[in-house]
Order: structure tokens, then sequence, then C-alpha cells
């Protein structure tokens, strides 16, 4: 892996919250309290999965009792979510990913207990949407396991209109500069890249994309900071 941990240091910096831009109309408790009931309503008895594909691997920020992989076809990772806000700032947006159209993503599934799924929902539309701009992003996605199950999965960030999603879509070239430089006040966009592929690895999971983004963006660090960004050699992740 040529991204390193020294690196991701590198590209960190103390950045202030700018807080929501006044043309956001945030998600209200009401708001969240109707999209709960609705979630509900659609999963009836049947068991909740929430499919990860990024930071939700490594951060869900909801409590789950069991995971697996699972591929989501149709779908495919793509850094595709401006934002200044996070891991950006309006002086340096960063990009967050996202699911586009076409393709394939391993990932994983979580799955919620029974017993606890109105809390848990709640939870994790708490961290992935903020605004209303953010509606129809989410969805149930057929998600197949590697016994060869399709499962249906809570998905968030896959496709939608948002105002904030880049369209059309950039090539790794152009992503990695903007990697390289984003951060905000809850870290750099470097380093939510590196974990994604260190903690996908743990599940066995190699994404030829960002595989080559985080070679990308370790040249561009290398390049902005020289020697103070080395490179260590390291072996692949394993590919399951």
């Amino acid at each position: 892996m040529s991204l390193t941990q020294q690196m991701v240091d590198l590209c960190f910096r103390e950045e202030h919250d700018p807080g929501l831009p006044a043309a956001w109309m945030p998600l209200t408790d009401d708001d969240y309290l109707v999209l709960t009931e609705r979630l509900l309503e659609e999963i009836g008895d049947e068991p909740l999965w929430i499919f990860a594909y990024g930071s939700l691997i490594w951060k869900p920020g909801f409590d789950s009792v069991a995971c697996q992989r699972a591929t989501a076809y149709g779908w495919h990772r793509s850094f595709s979510l401006r934002i200044e806000r996070g891991r950006g700032s309006p002086a340096q947006p960063g990009l967050m990913m996202m699911l586009s159209r076409g393709g394939r993503c391993d990932g994983v599934i979580y799955r919620v207990s029974d017993h606890d799924k109105r809390e848990q929902i709640e939870s994790a539309l708490r961290r992935e949407l903020s605004n209303k701009d953010s509606l129809n992003t989410f969805r149930f996605l057929p998600v197949r396991t590697d016994d060869g199950a399709t499962i249906p999965a809570l998905t968030f960030w896959a496709g939608g209109d948002s105002p904030r999603i880049v369209r059309p879509l950039l090539p790794l070239e152009d992503v990695a500069p903007i990697l390289a430089r984003a951060c905000g006040h809850r870290g750099s966009c470097a380093e939510y890249l590196y974990n994604t592929v260190v903690h996908l690895a743990e599940f066995g999971i190699r994404d030829r994309n960002l595989w080559r983004l985080q070679e990308l963006v370790a040249k561009e660090v290398e390049a902005m900071h020289g020697a103070a960004a080395p490179r260590l050699n390291s072996t692949s992740p394993s590919n399951g």
C-alpha cells in the first residue's frame, strides 16, 4: 500500500467548524421521526441490514449484532459528494464517497437487533443525513451475500439529485489532488480514504479504483511534502 499513516498525518491541519451553509434546510427532530417510522413500516417484521461501503464500516454510528460481506450489483463507489464541512472547508472543499450507477460494490452488511430497530435507524439517519437535499439519497438495495442469498439492505448516499453531487464523475487523476489537500474539523479526506482501504482489507475486499486512488494520493502528498512523506514498503491487502 502506497499511502501510509505518516502521509495521512501530514494532511491534517486544525480547521474550525464553519457550520451548516445558510442555504441548507436542516432536518428537524420531527423529520427524523417521520423517516424512522417510514423505514420501520417498509421493513415490517423482516431483519434490518445496513449496507456499509465506506466509513460506516469503521465508524458505523449504530449498534449491530452481526455482519458479513455483501455485494451491491449495478453500483460502484465514487468520490462524488462535494463537502465544505467535516473533512473539507469552504476554502478547500473535499469529496466524500457515495454510490453511483454501474459496476459492482463489495462491502459489508450489518444486522440491527430486532428489538432495537427504531433507535438504531434514527442513529443511522442522524449520522448520514443532515439536511433536506439528501432525502432521496438513501434506499433499500438488494445485495448478494457470499453464500448466494439476496438481502434488501438500507443504503445511504446511493444516487439521488443533491446539488452537492458532482456530475459527471471525476477521473481518479482529478480526485486525488482534492483528497490530498482537503481537511476539515473532523479530519482530512486522505485519512478517510486510508481508513476505508485498510478496513475493507480486513474483510478481504480490495476495490480496484480505491487502490489506484490511494497510490495517486500518496504521490500527491509526496510532491507536496517531499522527504517528510516517507513511503513504506508494505504488502497489498488480501483480496479474499
